[in-house]
């Protein structure tokens, strides 16, 4: 009798869709160094380009509400299904909220020293006059739907994240059709990424063309400003508290993920380092559990570069437009950050979505300066990753000390090198 093998069909895997963002990171660098040259070079041709950055504001706008009602209600449902794994989750949400806050206050007070964006004088968002006196550009323009209040958006998704989670089962299929409703939200946010650089060349065009070589120096003092800010971040924070805690040397721990990082600053994102995250924390003596619920939670919600990110670039835009924000205000501010930041982690251009949100809740007519963060976004991008990965693999470590899980002599064992992680046990389907 013949035997037929079915093996090959049976197991083959669809081809895998390749990761094309790295183009976009390219076009956006370069249409940042395009639209500064053209700006120097033909300052009134730049300030002619100014309505290319304002419809891309203005496309952000728009799908704004959408974006923070999905991942407010399903971040939600995240945070309390990690609360209902015990004493680990608990404990994982409680560091993240703190360690998030603490980020995001020091991305004010840093702001508040160095006073980003001074001296540029950008002219407030004002959607009837953008357009200038062109009446062709007024039409597209007009074309783009108008935003939907933020803040009744947030208060109206929390409400709706709690009664689905009071629900129980019930609510499983709304949180289902939510999840599904966010993944064409995300598809459009991403479609929208795609004309970033074309935004990011009008925006960078018009501010140079305006103010001249002021605005590449306030752009590369906000770069340089919150690079610094992350390394200390890294060493200070978060390697003080790894060493009280668990007595290991933060150094030790970046040599340990040094293949990770260059993962990460090739991709621009800490998600593609995550299986290998949760690999070499297991190596290093955390107990599985502990890894497998503090790592996927803290992608999600531990977003400490992320969080330096928003509130200094928020400062830099109300700067840059003359109408600093008061202490009240930046409060404000900051808790509207700590809620919305929230369960968007790993999307390209959900950092630019919680801005514009945060900006629209405060004061709408910052929004007209979000053009030029979106030119110098993409040169911030690795060092909010590299900062959000070292925050999880140092609360995976804490997490592991506090609750009993970890295993200090193997974790010291591992980042002095004595027992080295070996790439080939690490299977990309085992995790």
């Amino acid at each position: 009798m013949a035997v037929i093998d079915e093996t090959p069909q049976a197991h083959s895997a669809p081809p895998k869709k390749k990761d094309r963002t790295h183009w976009l990171y390219i076009m956006v660098i370069a249409a940042v160094v395009l639209g500064a040259a053209v700006g120097l070079i033909a300052p009134e041709l730049g300030k002619a380009l100014k309505p290319l950055g304002t419809g891309f504001v203005a496309l952000i706008k728009m799908i704004i509400a959408p974006v923070i009602f999905c991942t407010i209600v399903l971040g939600i449902g995240s945070i309390a299904k990690a609360a209902t794994v015990g004493k680990v989750g608990g404990l994982a949400m409680i560091y993240f909220l703190v360690m998030s806050t603490f980020a995001l206050a020091i991305g004010l007070v840093v702001g508040n020293i160095i006073h980003p964006g001074e001296g540029l004088e950008l002219k407030p968002y004002d959607p009837s006059t953008a357009a200038g006196e062109n009446p062709t550009v007024a039409f597209l323009l007009g074309m783009i739907p108008g935003d939907i209040p933020v803040l009744p958006t947030l208060v109206l998704a929390i409400f709706v994240g709690f009664a689905l989670q009071s629900m129980g089962k019930s609510g499983e299929p709304v949180l289902t059709a939510i999840k599904n409703i966010q993944l064409v939200v995300f598809r459009i946010m991403m479609m929208i990424m795609w004309a970033a650089p074309i935004g990011a060349f009008g925006a960078i065009a018009a501010v140079v063309g305006a103010t001249g070589w002021a605005a590449i120096g306030s752009m590369a003092i906000l770069m340089g400003a919150f690079y610094l800010t992350c390394a200390l971040f890294i060493v200070v924070i978060l390697g003080s508290m790894l060493r009280l805690v668990t007595g290991l040397n933060i150094f030790a721990l970046l040599k340990y993920l040094a293949r990770e990082y260059l993962l990460i600053f090739s991709t621009s994102s800490s998600e593609s380092a995550l299986p290998r995250l949760i690999a070499k924390m297991e190596h290093a003596g955390v107990s599985k559990p502990v890894v497998g619920i503090t790592v996927p939670t803290g992608y999600s919600f531990n977003l400490d570069g992320t969080a330096i990110y928003l509130t200094m670039s928020a400062l830099f835009i109300s700067t840059a437009m003359d109408m600093p924000m008061s202490l009240g205000q930046q409060i404000g501010l900051l808790v509207f950050m700590i809620i919305a930041s929230k369960g968007a982690a790993g999307v390209t251009g959900a950092g630019l979505a919680t801005l514009a949100a945060g900006l629209q809740a405060h004061k709408p007519e910052l929004l007209g300066g979000m053009g030029v963060i979106v030119g110098i976004d993409k040169f911030m991008s690795e060092a909010r990753a590299l900062t959000n990965f070292t925050g999880n693999a140092v609360a995976t470590l804490l997490i592991g000390k506090w609750t009993g899980e970890l295993d200090a002599q193997q974790a010291r064992a591992v980042l002095s090198g004595q027992r080295p992680f070996d790439e080939l046990s690490l299977n990309p389907d085992a995790h």
